[in-house]
Order: C-alpha cells, then sequence, then structure tokens
C-alpha cells in the first residue's frame, strides 16, 4: 500500500504523531487487521522498530490488540480518534483553566502582584503606550482597561464583531451599567443585527457608517484597531493621552451629530 508523502505529513501534524507512527497507523487501517510482520511489510518501517511503535500507538489509542494468536492489531476508525482527542483538549483546557484561577490565592501571586506595583522602577500606566498583537491579547488588555473606567466608555466597531464576542460584551456593558459608568456605542454593519444587539444589551447603539475601531476609556485612554483584514493578525495601539483621547472623543461625537 503506498501512501502519499504530503499525505503522511499532514496526517503527522493533525494528530500529533510521529512519521513512523502515521505511517503504521495508515496501514492498520488500509489493512484493517494486521501482524506486526505484515504491519512493517506495508508501511515499511523497520520490522525492529515496528513492535515499539505499535506499543506507542496502543497506549495514545490509535491502535488495538486483536485477541488471539498469533496477535495481530487493529487500527482504531479516524472519527473515534478526533473525538477522543477532542474530549482530551477540553479536559486539559478546563484543569489548565482551573489551576490558571487557583495561581490568584497563592502567596506567590501576591508577590507578582507587589513587584508589579512597587518594584524598584514600578509601571506608571500615563508613561506607557503599547501596540498589541494577537486577538487575545488585545481583548484581554482591552476588558482590564474598560473595567477600569471611572466615568464613560466610548466604544466605535462593527456590529459582527460584538456579535461573535456578545457574551463578553455583555458580562461588560451590564458591568458598566450598573457602576453607573455612561456607555456610548456606534455600530456599522447590519441595522437589523444592531437592533438585535441593542435588544440584548439593553442599550442604545447609534449605526453608523464608518469603517473604524476604537475604544476611548474617560477620555484619557484609546485603543483602537489597526487592522480589519480577517486573514492578518489583529494589531492595536493603545495610547494613554489625554489630549489625544479627547480629541478623537470629539470627533467621534461630531460624527454622531452630537
Amino acid at each position: 500500500m503506498l501512501v502519499k508523502q504530503e499525505l503522511i505529513n499532514k496526517i503527522k501534524d493533525y494528530f500529533d504523531l510521529n512519521v513512523y507512527e502515521t505511517k503504521v497507523w495508515l496501514a492498520l487501517l488500509g489493512k484493517g487487521v494486521a501482524s506486526a510482520g505484515e504491519i512493517a511489510e506495508i508501511s515499511r518501517v523497520p520490522r525492529s522498530r515496528t513492535y515499539d511503535v505499535l506499543e506507542s500507538l496502543e497506549k495514545k489509542g490509535f491502535a488495538i490488540i486483536k485477541i488471539g494468536k498469533p496477535v495481530k492489531y487493529l487500527g482504531v476508525k479516524p472519527k473515534i480518534i478526533i473525538e477522543k482527542l477532542r474530549n482530551n483538549v477540553r479536559t486539559e483546557a478546563e484543569e489548565r483553566v482551573d489551576s490558571l484561577s487557583k495561581i490568584k490565592d497563592t502567596n506567590e501571586f501576591t508577590q507578582l502582584e507587589e513587584l508589579y506595583k512597587g518594584g524598584i522602577d514600578p509601571v506608571k500606566r500615563e508613561d506607557i503606550s503599547a501596540a498589541l498583537k494577537g486577538k487575545s491579547t488585545i481583548t484581554n488588555y482591552l476588558k482590564e482597561i474598560i473595567q477600569e473606567a471611572k466615568k464613560e466608555v466610548i466604544v466605535c466597531t462593527n456590529a459582527e464583531d460584538i456579535k461573535s464576542k456578545q457574551k463578553l460584551f455583555k458580562q461588560t456593558f451590564d458591568y458598566l451599567k450598573q457602576s453607573k459608568i455612561k456607555v456610548k456605542i456606534a455600530l456599522s454593519g447590519d441595522e437589523d443585527l444592531i437592533k438585535q444587539l441593542a435588544n440584548l444589551f439593553e442599550i442604545k447603539i447609534k449605526k453608523v457608517d464608518i469603517e473604524a475601531k476604537f475604544f476611548i476609556i474617560d477620555r484619557k485612554e484609546l485603543l483602537f484597531y489597526l487592522s480589519k483584514d480577517k486573514n492578518n493578525e489583529d494589531i492595536a495601539i493603545w495610547l494613554n493621552s489625554p489630549f489625544f483621547s479627547q480629541a478623537f472623543a470629539g470627533l467621534f461625537e461630531k460624527a454622531l451629530g452630537r
């Protein structure tokens, strides 16, 4: 059974296997049931390595041993493997999230916070402007500065983006309203979707034709995206500049006719 190298490379990456494991698993899937010798011949994996590879695949759940003699092996159906890996990833992610959450309660985390706030050269937000890269990095930073707002948050983006993160924004807007912080939102995009979001968030949303994505916090801090191209990595600029933020807010309100 000849298998193209391109397929071997892709399957190897998809399922996090090495080359020998991939070749043996593909041989098993193609043969159905096979002995170690048959697998070595079909897969062209050295016979001396085939036993170790089969043992590794069995432990990972990609192969099972058929009861009887001589010993033969069966390849596990790809659909079952995918479901198994999905469950493993989900479990590992949940355990990791739980582990990270518990770090906040440790003495070491307290020391990290103290080091950040009062080190030899402590970081002061008013001294910093920065470029942020990556969706999760930008989202986490945006969430932090919004939650530290004291008076007002201005949001200008597109409706589809808000919809894709509606759970996060619902929590954020609810928090701002409970804290009696003024929220001004302008969205571009489908008018019906904007109305749905306004009803969901229970907040007034203005439709605009501005193709921009920015957030202004207390007219002191401004975070704006540099690109709307979904194929490129998200990049945003964060500025802590009251002068620039106030000017930007003034242009925003002028565009809204306020």
